[in-house]
């Protein structure tokens, strides 16, 4: 083993791991990246297929964190960013709504009977409100009515998020719907140039790497590299090996392209998911608070690029499938982010697939997937049939960390138990902190992170994301108590977790 000045090694090179690694260089740390893929940047990482470009899932450069905004331009020059516009809108029924909202487009799409009748039934909830409003569906359908709600809300959300809007809870509706009313933009239309049905004041334009989000990873990469840091894809992390008396991580365990070895550490920045960093630990964390880790669940993601004619582009940087007779959830135009992510006289289109790994649509072969998309896409009537000269499928498990009535509980065991017993292991980032960041946010976890470790700041990590009502408006802050950050539902276990939970009851009660 290698003797070290300070061994930080970072678990993951995706957007907060490599900005852990990048900080920590250039304060002379010696540091090592160990990445299980065999690129880097993670979810926020540029897919290159046969010369196309696919962004997966979409990340505009937007943030209200000024060292965050410093770090990107640090990395890429002004010439490699894009000024891009933002505009997506919702698809309903072979119409194109505006997004946000606006009540004139709205009313007008839906056409002057079914206009009638979506008034008819706000109106009718209004004087009758759903008797259950503890949950998304009755909590909505009371503020505008059961037809809007089945139109612009009910089927993208199950999509998404894989269950029925019942089982979903009113108040993740309340802080996503804020200050949305029927009755308010109805008004707005009539009285106001700006009538959109508003939740924040959304940006209009954003930055964009003009090859991709993995360009400025890839950039990062490099000069990790540069600086002297050490970075190995395709190189998994097996083990976290511990010191019990220390309290302390000492080393971790990889099996990489040169077969199997050891990293000394003397702190560990990881970004791997918590589940499987206490899985991976040893001596083995205790039975409960591996139970803990076995618990946390996520929603996977699959995308199905399809080429086309430029002819079939739209504007959109995506659309928003809200038609319940197709099961893709939206679709990206990629030539819309940026023209050097496509070919010159075509474009691709992205259509997004919310999964649970290994389920049906999952399992999937990737030629019956790109059937799919196509049927899809040309019901849609957003291409014409004939049209697909080629498609690719990109797979992406634990996409979004699932917030259910018990994940609190469980990284709250898990947080404890990794604060006495390796103190020196600090998760950062979406899936290292089960938390639903966006992109700047999990950078900002590991610049904290390694602050804490270089300066010996007391930095909460884990108070990221938590205050602030992040949706990329320019409307400030919103306090809230300290839950889930970033807008995403709390989910009710599935029978198969309720059934795990009830078998592991009585050995949770005997070990605590």
């Amino acid at each position: 083993m290698r003797e070290a000045r300070v061994g930080i090694v970072v678990i993951g090179a995706g957007p907060a791991g490599l900005t852990a690694a990048y900080q920590a260089l250039k304060h002379g740390a010696e540091v090592e990246v160990l990445e299980a893929d065999d690129v880097v940047g993670g979810i926020s990482r540029t897919v290159e297929r046969d010369g196309w470009r696919f962004d997966i899932g979409g990340h505009r450069f937007f943030t209200k964190v000024p060292q965050v905004e410093m770090l990107w331009h640090e990395l890429l020059p002004g010439e490699d960013f894009l000024t891009r516009p933002r505009m997506s809108r919702i698809l309903y029924r072979g119409r194109l709504f505006d997004y946000p909202l606006r009540a004139m487009n709205a009313l007008r799409n839906l056409g002057a009977a079914e206009a009638v009748r979506c008034v008819g039934s706000y109106v009718s909830a209004r004087l009758r409100p759903p008797h259950d409003q503890t949950h998304f569906e009755g909590w909505v359908a009371a503020r505008f009515g059961w037809r809007l709600y089945s139109i612009f809300f009910k089927t993208y959300t199950e999509k998404v998020w894989g269950i029925p809007a019942t089982m979903l809870q009113a108040d993740w509706a309340a802080q996503r719907i804020k200050n949305l009313s029927l009755a308010r933009a109805v008004l707005n239309a009539v009285f106001s140039r700006s009538n959109r049905f508003r939740t924040t004041s959304l940006i209009e334009r954003f930055q964009y790497p003009k090859y991709g989000p993995g360009m400025m990873w890839e950039r990062c990469a490099e000069r990790v590299r540069q600086r002297g840091g050490r970075l190995s894809t395709s190189t998994r992390v097996t083990t976290v090996h511990r010191d019990p008396e220390q309290h302390r991580a000492v080393a971790v365990a990889v099996d990489g392209p040169h077969g199997q070895s050891i990293v000394p550490a003397t702190d560990v920045v990881s970004t791997m998911p918590i589940s499987e960093l206490v899985l991976a630990m040893h001596p083995p964390a205790p039975d409960h608070v591996r139970a803990c880790a076995e618990d946390l669940r996520h929603r996977d993601f699959l995308t199905v690029a399809l080429v086309v004619p430029e002819q079939f582009s739209f504007p959109d940087n995506w659309i928003y499938v809200h038609d319940p007779d197709v099961r893709v959830g939206r679709i990206q135009n990629f030539g819309s982010w940026s023209p050097y992510l496509v070919k010159d006289g075509r474009t691709c289109l992205g259509l997004e697939y919310f999964v649970f790994e290994g389920d049906e649509l999952w399992r999937r072969p990737d030629d019956d997937l790109i059937a799919l998309a196509t049927a899809e896409v040309q019901r849609l009537r957003l291409i014409e049939p004939g049209v697909v000269q080629a498609g690719y499928v990109v797979r992406v498990p634990k996409a979004y960390p699932v917030y259910d009535g018990r994940y609190e509980r469980n990284l709250a065991v898990i947080r404890d138990w990794l604060a006495r017993a390796a103190v020196n292991v600090h998760p950062v980032g979406r899936n290292g902190m089960h938390r639903y960041n966006n992109q700047d946010h999990s950078m900002l976890t590991a610049m904290l992170a390694v602050e804490n470790i270089l300066r010996g700041t007391t930095h909460d990590v884990w108070s990221v994301n938590v205050e602030d009502d992040y949706q990329e408006s320019h409307t400030g802050a919103r306090n809230r108590p300290a839950g889930t950050g970033r807008a995403a539902p709390m989910l009710p276990p599935s029978s198969r977790d309720r059934r795990l939970a009830t078998a592991r009851a009585p050995m949770r009660s005997a070990l605590q």
